[in-house]
């Protein structure tokens, strides 16, 4: 056995990590840097070390552990997690408080966005409580402090950031009434004993953690997850996880863009926004009239007659139309940002971003052959574009096609590798 192998099956036993999910240079990188930091240790010597240091071995995973989060990250999830609770109130007659789980919770952003955006729908601070949770004790401590940059606000909406935080000289801190809340502690998803103790909870977010390990793994940890949560709750995962929790027998509750998934049959959402249209035909790319036949997809809706709509007004900035799609997308209006994609392709370039947003469109409203195609399309205008990379990879693996999806899953792993070594220049 390689001396990196060493490391990587370390990983994959203590926080459940596939190598081929982030690629084996960033784990090769981490060892480097710990390494150096003991004195230019060996492979051998290091090896040695981590297995007499527990102190090493939570170093190692906060080398390879690297939090990329922001505040009301998918925006649409928040909303939604809004009008549930409402109605979950309603139901369970204000007896008891809600209570939500974020975890990974990394540096604090998801927990304290679900904390807000229940204040602001109008619930009192008597009526749900948030725990987070992360194996980083450092991406915790981040969290119990409060003060976070300009990357941690992104997108064109903040106006939350002045009613909930304070401006300072290292950056905003977030206010009390929102940080008592929510309730931090380390702890790894791959332990058995996670909350044993703790009644189940009405909402979790899980986003953007399932795509990290093997299937044996991800299946583990979906249960965990569903003992985690209520038998009527809802649990939101990343855009890219969706495929997974439909194999394994959940449904999406039907609210674009939300990515909420319910594990009882008979839970209604809450009043959501209109559903998806079929989708328009587009010049660009021509389409059978003849139905095919596939597998009904997580994220699929009932299909409304199509409708007219009108295009897009003419923008001959390239970059706000771009904008402008992916806002219409991430606000649930699909045929708005489908029209606002094929206006685009009439008046520009073929855009890999372009095509992209069309092939999660489709994925959304259950057309996976045309995603399909959508994301092939991107690739091969962009062929490391990352988010299609992911997409197609999950798409891949949802129709058995497992080593399709391992090579895409490399290819993202390496587009990533190679832009944090440009940023570091």
């Amino acid at each position: 056995m390689s001396s990196d192998q060493r490391f990587f099956d370390f990983l994959k036993l203590r926080i459940g990590l596939d190598v081929a999910s982030v690629g084996a240079a960033i784990i090769e990188r981490a060892v480097r840097q710990r390494s150096q930091a003991l004195q230019g240790l060996s492979a051998d010597q290091y090896w040695q070390r981590l297995q007499t240091s527990a102190d090493e071995q939570q170093a190692l995973i906060e080398a390879v552990i690297v939090p990329e989060t922001w505040f009301f990250r998918y925006p649409e999830s928040f909303a939604t997690l809004a009008r549930l609770a409402v109605a979950r109130l309603a139901e369970i007659k204000h007896l008891c408080a809600l209570r939500i789980l974020s975890l990974p919770c990394s540096t604090g952003e998801e927990p304290y966005s679900i904390a807000m955006a229940l204040l602001d729908a109008g619930l009192a601070p008597h009526q749900f409580k948030v725990q987070g949770m992360d194996v980083s004790p450092l991406s915790v401590e981040r969290a119990r402090r409060g003060v976070y940059g300009k990357n941690s606000f992104r997108g064109q909406d903040i106006g939350y950031r002045e009613r909930h935080f304070s401006a300072q000289d290292d950056g905003y801190r977030i206010a009390d009434r929102v940080r008592e809340q929510v309730f931090l502690q380390v702890g790894n998803l791959l332990d058995p004993q996670l909350l044993a103790n703790e009644p189940t909870y009405d909402f979790v977010f899980c986003r953007n953690l399932l795509i990290y390990f093997d299937q044996a793994t991800q299946k583990q940890v979906f249960e965990v997850l569903k003992g985690l949560t209520h038998v009527e709750g809802v649990l939101f995962i990343g855009p890219a996880e969706g495929s997974l929790l439909g194999r394994l027998g959940m449904r999406s509750i039907g609210v674009a863009q939300s990515f909420a998934f319910s594990r009882h049959a008979e839970v209604a959402p809450a009043p959501v926004p209109e559903p998806l249209f079929a989708p328009l035909p587009t010049p660009v790319l021509r389409r059978s009239a003849a139905p095919v036949a596939e597998r009904p997809r997580p994220f699929s809706t009932s299909i409304a007659p199509v409708v007219p709509i009108r295009p897009a007004p003419v923008q001959s900035d390239a970059g706000a139309l771009l904008g402008q799609i992916a806002m219409l997308a991430n606000e649930g209006k699909s045929l708005e940002a489908r029209a606002a994609c094929e206006h685009y392709l009439q008046s520009h370039p073929p855009s890999a971003q372009v095509f992209y947003w069309l092939g999660l469109l489709s994925d959304v409203a259950g057309s996976s052959l045309e995603a399909q195609g959508y994301y092939r399309k991107a690739l091969y205008l962009e062929p490391q574009h990352q988010q299609t990379l992911l997409h197609l990879a999950t798409l891949l693996e949802s129709q058995g096609d497992t080593a399709g999806a391992r090579r895409l899953q490399a290819r993202a792993a390496r587009s990533e590798r190679a832009a944090d070594s440009e940023r570091e220049r």
